[in-house]
């Protein structure tokens, strides 16, 4: 996938195979000849249609970032960060002739540790080159208190993707493949070959430590579980060897009375952590994070040899992507508000923003009416539920402000350099704003960004300009093509608000129990029903799906397909002329058909182990059927051959 930006990858019959009953596999049924046709190509771990429109922007992001380059396009000082740092990435002539160099200040942070005191001492200035170990940090809304910004300690300090592979059994062999590679990397720095393959035994057992003092996955995305308010005068008594507040102020947090550690007793271990292991061992420890984080932006060598490991080993991938789509997503990770400003203004059409908008108020009037309809919820609760929906905020395509950068210093000769200051640079925006009042416009993604997002704290959802493109949305298509596709997509975050996690969030976006016992008992036993469907499906030989991580998901998924079917009835009934069949479909069998389609992917076994380990969505398949074939409107649309409907329990509480 080059530079062709007129590529077809919208909503087509040509995707389906429909030698195959729909009924007893509607993901083929679909997508099947989609699937067959798209091997992964050799420089992803997967093909699929969000990463099909990723690729396509990806076009339009390489062309504003050539034209910024060569000074072609006057977009004035957000044409110079975004210019710069694309143009420092593609510069291989210098990143080459620099090898390792561009990390020594962050490897000299590490060897000038000589006593406890300093290596806490180092941990905010590593942080501040991006670098993180141990654990991580964020500013958000307070979730109690959603006016005001927040300081958050969150658990990390690990290199593989989660605490899972450096303990079972079936990844061993990553185990192994992750030690050679860290020995490896330290030779090709320098370092003797006995020495290296010490330091890398070292690294693995430091990190496995962490790894198992560190909460499972479903426990992370747990709201309510990762609140613990920690007073600013119990910091020094319960982790005083971390010397948090002189870490904060390090890293310029204002005075707060309180932070919140989401993992406190993995916080604790720590604290312990730092005193009980040798010193030498921990900056072991630390100098391969500061090699690790920055591998990628090396010379030649050390960034085949870090792309052997993350990407070969871990993701199935099976070549480097071209150095162009690589640096793009530099300059997008770096500046992203700065390159979605001229994104915007060449590429999103307003009256897609009108369409969705009025789409976005066809389900929410219908999610009201589902509301006041639930069996199983109590008029207190219902009243509250709506409370919730009316003070919902839904933000489409780009914020009304854009982030300005003012101070931030770029070089087209400075790779490293640049995503360090990017990276200080939004450490501080971040840290200096603790304790001030939220602002409620800014976005937490960028506008180019295919994907979407609901934010509990905010009582918000956001659909960037990114993915408001086929094959989620087509203003030439008729409606089932877009409430299948982008409708779903607006379904599901908005019942993301009352999801398992979503519903611990009141009107105002604070963390509060304003449910009953007796709904939340209700809701709890429709959402365990959800969790053995979604259990049930194995994925790969003796691999099920994780039910309980994959819970808000999928709740959110079949609310999604439900409120999109209902809004799309709502809409044919005040057009009635759209309720057309097309090519032979009628709009519910579009619809569903559309749904499905969204979903369509080929995945790389390395990737389905590392999603199901981590990752809180289901595999594509099941997210196309299940859905799909829960709501009752998929049994008119695909009937049995004789016209008699089936009789299955639904799921899900919407």
């Amino acid at each position: 996938m080059s530079g062709n930006t007129n590529r077809n990858i919208g909503f087509s019959l040509d995707y389906m195979d429909k030698s195959v009953d729909p009924r007893k596999d509607f993901y083929r049924f679909a997508a099947g000849r989609w699937i067959d046709a798209h091997p992964i190509p050799p420089d992803l771990p997967s093909i699929s249609a969000f990463m099909e429109l990723s690729e396509l922007n990806l076009d339009y992001l390489h062309e504003i970032a050539e034209d910024c380059a060569s000074g072609k396009k006057n977009a004035g000082f957000y044409g110079k960060l975004v210019g710069d740092i694309y143009s420092s990435a593609m510069n291989t002539e210098k990143i080459e002739e620099l090898k390792f160099k561009p990390v020594e200040k962050a490897w000299s942070l590490v060897s000038n540790i000589n006593s406890r005191e300093e290596l806490v001492r180092a941990i905010p200035e590593l942080n501040m080159l991006g670098v993180y170990p141990f654990f991580g940090f964020f500013i958000a809304p307070d979730d109690k208190n959603s006016s005001v910004y927040a300081f958050y300690i969150n658990q990390g300090g690990l290199s593989l993707p989660d605490r899972d592979y450096y303990f079972k059994e079936d990844m061993a062999e990553v185990r192994r493949y992750y030690v050679e590679h860290v020995k490896r990397m330290l030779t090709l720095y320098g370092m003797e070959e006995s020495t290296a393959k010490e330091w890398a035994d070292t690294v693995l057992d430091i990190e496995t430590k962490i790894a198992k003092a560190s909460w499972a996955s479903e426990d992370v995305i747990d709201d309510v579980k990762n609140y613990n308010q920690v007073r600013a005068e119990e910091l020094e008594k319960r982790y005083g060897k971390l010397m948090l507040r002189e870490y904060m102020k390090r890293l310029e947090v204002p005075d707060v009375p309180y932070i919140i550690v989401r993992q406190p007793d993995f916080l604790d271990f720590i604290n312990l952590m730092i005193v009980d292991e040798n010193l030498d061992r921990i900056k072991i420890y630390l100098y391969w994070n500061v090699i690790n984080e920055y591998a990628y932006m090396l010379h030649k060598q050390a960034d085949e040899e870090h792309f052997d490991m993350f990407g070969r080993k871990l993701l199935g991938q099976k070549e480097q992507r071209v150095r162009w789509k690589r640096a793009v997503r530099m300059a997008n990770a770096c500046v992203g508000e700065a390159l979605g400003s001229i994104y915007v203004k060449e590429h999103f059409d307003e009256e897609s923003k009108r369409k969705t908008q009025e789409l976005v108020s066809d389900l929410i009037e219908v999610l009201k009416e589902r509301i006041m309809a639930l069996g199983w919820m109590g008029d207190e609760t219902k009243a509250k539920a709506i409370e919730k929906l009316s003070k919902m905020k839904v933000m489409v395509g780009y914020p009304d402000r854009f982030r300005d950068y003012a101070g931030l210093v770029t070089d087209p000769n400075d790779y490293v350099g640049n995503v360090m200051r990017a990276s200080a640079y939004e450490t501080l925006r971040q840290t200096r704003r603790v304790g001030l009042p939220v602002d409620k416009e800014e976005w937490q993604m960028h506008p180019q960004d295919v994907n979407a997002y609901n934010s509990p704290s905010d009582n918000r959802v956001v659909f960037p300009a990114g993915i408001l493109q086929p094959p989620f949305f087509d203003k030439n298509m008729d409606y089932a093509v877009n409430y299948g596709g982008i409708g779903a997509v607006i379904g599901h975050e908005i019942t993301h608000g009352f999801d398992n996690n979503g519903r611990s969030h009141d009107a105002d976006g604070n963390l509060s129990d304003w449910w009953t016992d007796d709904d939340e008992k209700k809701f709890n036993e429709l959402a365990e029903i959800v969790g053995k469907e979604y259990s049930s499906k194995e994925i790969l030989p003796g691999v099920f799906i994780n039910g309980k991580l994959t819970m808000g998901e999928n709740l959110a998924d079949l609310g999604g397909v439900n409120i999109a079917y209902d809004a799309l009835i709502r809409r044919l009934g005040k057009d009635p002329e759209g309720d057309v069949e097309v090519d032979g479909l009628d709009q519910n069998q579009r619809f569903f058909i559309s749904y499905a389609q969204v979903w369509r992917s080929v995945d790389s076994k390395e990737l389905i182990m590392m999603y199901i380990m981590t990752d809180p969505h289901s595999p594509s398949k099941y997210r196309a059927i299940i859905p799909s074939q829960n709501n009752p409107a998929f049994d008119k649309a695909f009937p049995l051959e004789d016209g008699v409907q089936e009789t299955r329990e639904r799921i899900g509480v919407w």
